[in-house]
């Protein structure tokens, strides 16, 4: 399974639902389903949380790096960057220069992720 759409779909033959079924679990129409499983259309970031809580786990890659793990952390809890970093306590900015490999955390900064998150 290369996509989440692979993954949704899979779950969902797996326990024997139509895509009304999930959609109906997941806040979404129909539509938004059909057009997901069949890589039409990806999922907004406010459906991640949901769609991880449906499948029981986090389908895509597990992160190697630090840009990685920041980029996880925010996804798997749907948050826009400007959210995550308003939570953080941090600048934009900031978090974008470490999502992109272009800005390093200090010490400090990183024991405020690690309290944040699992993934650091």
């Amino acid at each position: 399974m290369k996509t989440l759409a692979d993954h949704i779909r899979k779950k969902r033959l797996d326990l024997g639902l139509f895509q009304r079924d999930v959609a109906s679990l997941l806040n979404v129409n129909e539509t938004t389903i059909f057009n997901w499983e069949n890589n039409r259309t990806t999922p907004a970031l406010h459906h991640i949380p949901a769609i991880i809580r449906f499948l029981g786990y986090f389908p895509l890659q597990t992160p190697e790096s630090l840009p990685e793990k920041l980029i996880l952390a925010r996804r798997t809890r749907g948050l826009s960057r400007k959210r995550m970093a308003k939570t953080l306590g941090i600048n934009e900015s900031t978090l974008a220069r470490w999502e992109t490999g272009r800005g390093r955390p200090t010490r400090k900064s990183l024991d405020i992720l690690e309290t944040y998150s699992e993934h650091f």
